[in-house]
């Protein structure tokens, strides 16, 4: 019998250090995946002269770096939603505009890594989008809390605007129910 408590015992801690080492793992790949693509994208930027035509997007390629300085969140930007993609940075929504150009342009990040300290987030904040093409300064305007399937936050505009869309509650436990929307407008003109 006592042979018996102390295997199911081991087997119970081998079970609760291989649960605790996913998360973990997917930490370290993460921070891993945006320090080097951050450097690679940092000497790209570096050796590129002048604003560039933008030009169609890879699925699952890094498209440029979000920050937002008040809430001390940058992140590199991929392009797609699908999990791989919002594992790695946040994720612009295919279909939506790119940076800079008229429309919407959408882009998500989960709750619990990237898009964490978007919960203190207010009107008038700056977020900062640089691409290879030009850096974009976006002011927000508005935040909103929607239901899941609420697509008309991607909607087209006429101008050039920015949305962040992060599940909430922030303390959510699981799949959360809601949406937190955050809207920006452009300010300014490119810049290299």
């Amino acid at each position: 019998m006592k042979t018996c408590i102390q295997r199911l015992g081991q087997t119970l801690l081998f079970a609760g250090l291989l649960l605790l080492s996913y998360p973990i793992a997917n930490w370290v790949y993460a921070d891993g995946f945006q320090a080097y693509q951050k450097w690679i994208f940092d000497r790209a930027r570096a050796q590129s002269s002048k604003l560039q035509p933008q030009s169609p997007t890879v699925p699952h390629a890094v498209i440029g770096r979000i920050e937002i300085p008040r809430l001390d969140l940058a992140a590199m930007v991929v392009e797609g939603v699908e999990e791989g993609d919002l594992l790695r940075g946040a994720g612009h929504v295919p279909g939506t505009a790119l940076p800079g150009e008229p429309g919407n342009m959408a882009i998500g990040g989960h709750r619990d890594t990237f898009f964490r300290p978007l919960r203190n987030i207010r009107n008038n904040d700056i977020i900062f989008l640089t691409t290879l093409h030009g850096s974009y300064r976006y002011v927000v305007t508005s935040t909103e809390i929607t239901g899941p399937d609420d697509t008309e936050v991607l909607d087209p505009s006429p101008e050039p605007m920015l949305t962040l869309i992060s599940c909430y509650p922030f303390s959510y436990v699981g799949p959360a129910p809601k949406r937190f929307v955050v809207r920006a407008r452009l300010i300014g003109i490119p810049t290299r």
